[in-house]
């Protein structure tokens, strides 16, 4: 390959890994790129988990053996099946400069590290399916050994030379800057959706996933169920022992709606905001999601700190009207939630469930949107804001 095939080779890496959105993506889009800068027919991208002493393969890409999948859940190897890596997978290089990549064939070691340890289990797995040869690069993150990165051709191809091997190292270097780019992204994500104090889902999350499950129901009719709860007691706690405790407070009440949340598949556990939280589950049926709330309410009055939890809920398979927008169903839960906190109900309050006078219903037509804010909700309901 010219140098200019091979710098546009590394534009277009650099380029698909900028224009991936999650890590999944980035690791795809890595493995590809390398795959056709060196003309290979198969590439993976594997990490060192150095905790668990293995290498595990975070994708496959190309022509791929029936034993491997391209996101697999399982493949990894353990670290002393690889001599030739070890040596130096717990040093660090001053700026991210790390080792140089290498070539192996179905004849063993073409050069490199390999040369001086001959790996049985690279060869084998050559032989196994069908290929010729393999160049592997090391990819290094600040300073240490975070993975490599594998390109093969099949057997009867032309074998990798020492420039390609060049060319691979490379490679690892613009994809380690891609996956550096890649972490980051995950974590203002991350950052973005999620609240600082109990761990959970914000309320940011809420409103897109709780879009995303309504226009679901819209199209194949989905449940969507949605669980609304003020903690009880925060302000006295804050009042009486400090913010400390309450953040304390919060956190415990924030364990146990994760906990109960978990028995729902695929439920979000989240804290909207102050002393409120809200489960929302899309698929499964209402009275789980009612039985999961009066578990959520008997564990919350068990916290020694606090006063228990009012609880509301709110599904499309009860009869509360047609579900068109995500403000509509909040707007029930929070109502129902409202008169389980004026009932000083040990139980959750169910929209729809009393029939269709039911003044869960009829209340929240006066209540104000979703992203209204705690306080605004409470003075529209008569409380104080606290």
């Amino acid at each position: 390959m010219g140098e200019d095939k091979r710098l546009r080779a590394v534009v277009a890496l650099a380029q698909g890994m900028a224009a991936a959105h999650t890590p999944r993506e980035s690791w795809h889009a890595a493995a590809a790129g390398a795959c056709r800068a060196l003309a290979g027919s198969f590439a993976a991208l594997s990490v060192w988990e150095r905790d668990l002493g293995r290498l595990k393969v975070l994708v496959n890409v190309g022509k791929r053996a029936p034993d491997e999948e391209e996101f697999p859940d399982g493949e990894s190897y353990p670290v002393h099946q690889f001599p030739e890596i070890t040596e130096f997978l717990h040093e660090r290089w001053a700026g991210g400069i790390g080792p140089s990549a290498w070539v192996e064939t179905v004849e063993g070691p073409a050069g490199g590290p390999g040369a001086e340890g001959y790996c049985h289990q690279r060869v084998a797995a050559l032989r196994r399916r069908g290929r010729g040869c393999c160049v592997i690069a090391p990819v290094v993150l600040h300073g240490r050994a975070w993975g490599e990165l594998y390109v093969a051709r099949p057997a009867g191809a032309a074998v990798f030379r020492t420039r390609d091997a060049e060319f691979a190292t490379v490679l690892a270097a613009v994809v380690a800057a891609g996956i550096v780019q890649s972490e980051r992204l995950e974590e203002a994500r991350l950052l973005a959706f999620t609240d600082p104090l109990t761990g959970l889902a914000n309320r940011r999350a809420v409103d897109v996933r709780l879009g995303e499950a309504v226009e679901q129901h819209k199209a194949d009719e989905t449940v969507v169920s949605l669980v609304v709860c003020d903690l009880n007691g925060l302000k006295r706690v804050n009042d009486t022992h400090g913010h400390a405790v309450g953040d304390r407070l919060l956190e415990r009440f924030g364990s146990v709606l994760s906990l109960c949340g978990a028995m729902l598949p695929g439920t979000l556990a989240a804290r909207l905001g102050g002393d409120e939280f809200c489960l929302l589950a899309a698929g499964p049926p209402a009275d789980d999601v009612v039985k999961v709330a009066g578990e959520l309410c008997r564990r919350a009055a068990e916290l020694e700190l606090g006063e228990g939890v009012a609880c509301g809920v709110a599904s499309t398979q009860d009869p509360i009207g047609a579900v068109r927008s995500p403000r509509r169903l909040f707007r029930l839960a929070d109502a129902a939630q409202y008169r389980a906190k004026a009932e000083g109900s040990l139980r959750p309050v169910v929209a729809g469930r009393a029939g269709p006078d039911d003044p869960v219903v009829r209340l929240a037509d006066r209540l104000p949107a979703a992203d209204a804010t705690s306080g605004e909700r409470r003075r529209i309901r008569g409380r104080p804001p606290e």
